[in-house]
């Protein structure tokens, strides 16, 4: 992406495309008043109307031709979303009048945005750092109530607040470190050593703390992919239409109906659930079906829990659970015995026991999936929760820095290699929040946008 000149005026449409009652075209920058003065007819000249302010009038182009009836919406700087003068402009949900909007905006010197270019110029301009910038585009694609509360806990700052907090503290510390540096001839020490090891080693346990809820964010925001693995006829496809609460898998006594991975998605508790219905796993000649059965032991693969389905009529296949293993960890297989409507046997061990004719133990997979995914966690909407791989990595980075710090102590090494290695872990957590940063990384992260963001 190419960068332009953060000094223009910039427009976007700021609503999806399509047909709605309602389009908001966005406009922002040092000229954005006199460009909308310039095509707008109302009781007042924008360029004098005050912050925060709604103003009804038309939008008329150079002929003096009606484009559409308006609402001007005004945000002068810095109170705006990008710190910026801001124009919003509220008209008909109709592709062609934001069109010859914008039209009528680029011949009075204003230019078409780049993707996320008012949050990038937010970020700039000091209104959210670059995790809550990142997490804006979370907010929007966000899927299910938990992974929309995961986002808005980011937007709001709370990562952010946690990365400020150590990174203030490791600036602190290397300050001193560096400050003895000034007086080596006169062996001053301004920090002890184990002093220095306790503060760095607080930093480590933190940092720790936040690499492991790395998982938890990920699922929160991401997803979980399910995997239904069973020999044929077992009840896979009924568990599928039972969660979905729809007849998605056919359901036939005849063994084999599946010949292929059905995909489909389901929200329980507020988590996106990717359920994957598998071929029966079984030798076959039938090549169609055997195409199934090595998908089948792909979805295995990239799953993050398994559900291996049985019944209380059929053995449970043995085979196919060694075959499990080796495709896939112990810890990610939930024992499933279906059919327990009909009778249960004893001698049959399973970690739940279901019914997807009577909905029976349902409630239970629910519980057991739960445990699968977020074990002993108890994470609140409070907590600076890591579910960005760039954050994630950037963290790992920091850790070991200090880890090199800390082994520099314990070593007696100079107190340059300390301060080196502090201030190697201070730049991986400011490039979290966007204290320390480059062209490239803004680059990469803002063409993500969709243009209007």
């Amino acid at each position: 992406m190419i960068l332009l000149n953060q000094d223009d005026t910039i427009v976007a449409v700021a609503t999806p495309a399509g047909v709605g009652a309602i389009s908001i075209v966005r406009i922002s920058g040092k000229k954005s008043f006199i460009a909308i003065d310039a095509i707008f007819s109302g009781k007042i000249k924008i360029d004098e109307a005050k912050s925060h302010t709604i103003h009804y009038g038309k939008i008329i182009d150079e002929n003096k031709n009606l484009i559409d009836d308006v609402l001007i919406s005004v945000f002068r700087n810095p109170h705006s979303y990008t710190g910026e003068d801001s124009v919003e402009i509220s008209a008909h949900g109709n592709q062609l009048i934001s069109k010859k909007i914008i039209e009528l905006l680029l011949r009075v010197g204003v230019r078409i945005a780049e993707p996320g270019e008012f949050t990038k110029r937010a970020f700039l301009n000091g209104k959210l750092d670059l995790a809550q910038a990142e997490a804006v585009v979370e907010v929007i694609n966000a899927r299910t109530d938990a992974s929309l509360r995961g986002a808005r806990n980011q937007l709001d700052g709370i990562l952010s607040k946690k990365i400020h907090e150590l990174r203030t503290q490791l600036i602190n510390t290397s300050s001193l470190v560096e400050l003895e540096l000034d007086f080596t001839e006169e062996d001053v020490e301004f920090v002890a050593k184990d002093k220095l090891l306790l503060m760095i080693e607080f930093v480590i346990a933190e940092i720790e703390k936040l690499l492991d809820t790395y998982s938890f964010g990920r699922v929160i925001r991401d997803g979980v992919n399910v995997a239904l693995v069973g020999i044929p006829n077992v009840g896979k496809s009924s568990l599928l239409n039972y969660l979905l609460k729809e007849a998605r898998a056919i359901v036939s006594e005849i063994p084999g109906t599946t010949r292929d991975v059905i995909r489909e998605e389901v929200s329980i508790n507020g988590v996106l659930f990717r359920l994957f219905d598998t071929a029966g796993i079984r030798p076959t000649m039938n090549e169609i079906e055997r195409e199934g059965v090595s998908r089948s032991r792909e979805a295995v693969k990239n799953a993050d829990v398994v559900l291996f389905v049985n019944d209380v009529q059929q053995k449970i296949s043995i085979e196919l659970r060694e075959e499990l293993l080796q495709l896939t960890a112990a810890e990610k297989i939930i024992t499933i015995l279906n059919k327990v409507d009909l009778e249960i046997l004893a001698e049959k061990e399973a970690d739940v026991y279901i019914s997807t004719l009577t909905g029976y133990g349902i409630n239970n997979l629910f519980v057991k999936l739960q445990e699968k995914i977020f074990g002993g966690n108890a994470y609140t909407e409070h907590s600076a929760i890591v579910s960005n791989v760039r954050h994630y990595e950037n963290l790992k980075k920091a850790k070991t820095s200090l880890l090199n710090a800390i082994n520099a102590i314990k070593h007696n090494l100079s107190g340059e290699y300390i301060s080196v290695d502090l201030r190697n872990a201070e730049n991986s957590l400011g490039e979290i929040i966007g204290e320390i940063t480059s062209d490239d990384i803004l680059n990469n992260i803002f063409s993500r946008f969709c243009i209007g963001k």
